[in-house]
């Protein structure tokens, strides 16, 4: 190939890729993910898993060196962004993290070896309705939050600890195939409203520890741990406080329990039904801040996400020698199954 001609083309490249720091809207944001699988292919994959309920898809990048197919050795692992539609800045966080990755595979040696080791699935947005159905950004709440049923997806997960009679939406119902599907070790789901690692349960009964005000895993150490990865590589996380009238959280990482208790989350259920570690990250004091805040959330923000995705050869070594998820049992069917593992 001619230099001028190689030099047009590696302009073509950088330029397909090119990402801005604005909020993109779902058809945007199709073609960014669309141009990243087609200039990357050998080290991404691009599929929907289902679809919203006006029929969105519902987009996930596979970043690896064997993107299409789980390879033994290879952990699965997951982020998950914009839930709740309003709160946006996870969204935008995901589409930055991907074209990190893509661009320096082959530059970065922390960044080759991850994708050498690693597959990494990321979904920048579960609720793309209620994200497109956002007229005025609010840093507090908007209707936004729902899905286009007005169904709260992150209360509309099967519950280990109480039964959950809300009608299980597409986009849930997504996630739950979706985990079934793979054998995820380590995921976060990424929302807005204030600043901390929030880790399971989210719900308990007294032998989780809800009569002391908190709700522990019997992986609570590895869950303060995973937390504490996060945060304490964000400079604004770790102080606990930062948030205008925050609680105070320390070490920025908290019980989801402890700070409010809910029923039906994902978190749990990725613990319980699929035996994936997950944490909850809200990563913006408000909830759907100006466009020009992003690349100062991305740059106290790519730290944590890196180092907490190379956590997942940790907790990969940690489950295969720990009884409670080798033996079967942690496969709970019904709340009385988990509470009979819990309980010993």
């Amino acid at each position: 190939m001619d230099l001028p001609l190689y030099l047009f083309v590696g302009f073509l490249v950088s330029l397909v890729t090119a990402l801005d720091f604005t909020y993109h809207h779902q058809e945007e944001m199709e073609t960014f993910l669309k141009n990243v699988a087609q200039t990357y292919d050998s080290i991404t994959h691009l599929h929907s898993i289902g679809k919203s309920v006006a029929g969105r898809n519902l987009w996930v990048l596979v970043v690896g060196r064997f993107p299409r197919e789980h390879r033994i050795g290879i952990p699965e692992f997951k982020y998950i962004a914009n839930m709740h539609g309003d709160e946006t800045v996870g969204r935008e966080l995901l589409l930055q993290l991907i074209d990190y990755l893509v661009k320096n595979d082959g530059k970065d040696p922390e960044i080759t070896r991850l994708i050498n080791n690693t597959r990494i699935h990321i979904m920048p947005t579960m609720n793309p309705d209620g994200f497109e159905s956002i007229k005025i950004p609010d840093c507090f709440f908007s209707d936004g939050r729902f899905n286009k049923n007005k169904y709260d997806l992150n209360r509309n997960f099967p519950d280990a600890f109480e039964n959950n009679s809300d009608i299980i939406q597409p986009e849930t119902q997504a996630i739950k195939n979706w985990l079934k599907s793979e054998t995820f070790v380590l995921s976060a789901n990424i929302h807005g409203g204030a600043l901390v690692a929030n880790y399971p349960f989210d719900n308990g009964v007294p032998e989780t520890g809800t009569k002391r005000g908190f709700s522990l895993t019997p992986d609570n150490d590895v869950f303060e741990y995973l937390a504490y990865t996060y945060s304490s590589k964000n400079p604004e996380m770790k102080t606990g406080n930062f948030c205008e009238n925050s609680i105070n959280f320390p070490n920025g990482i908290t019980n989801g329990y402890l700070w409010y208790p809910l029923k039906g989350g994902m978190q749990d259920y990725n613990y319980i039904w699929a035996q994936c570690f997950e944490i909850t990250l809200e990563v913006s004091c408000c909830k759907y801040p100006p466009e020009e805040n992003l690349p100062d959330f991305w740059n106290k923000n790519r730290d944590s996400l890196i180092s907490f995705m190379k956590q997942v050869h940790l907790v990969s070594q940690y489950n295969s020698s720990w009884p409670h998820f080798t033996s079967g049992k942690a496969d709970a069917k019904s709340s009385n199954d988990f509470l009979e593992v819990i309980s010993g």
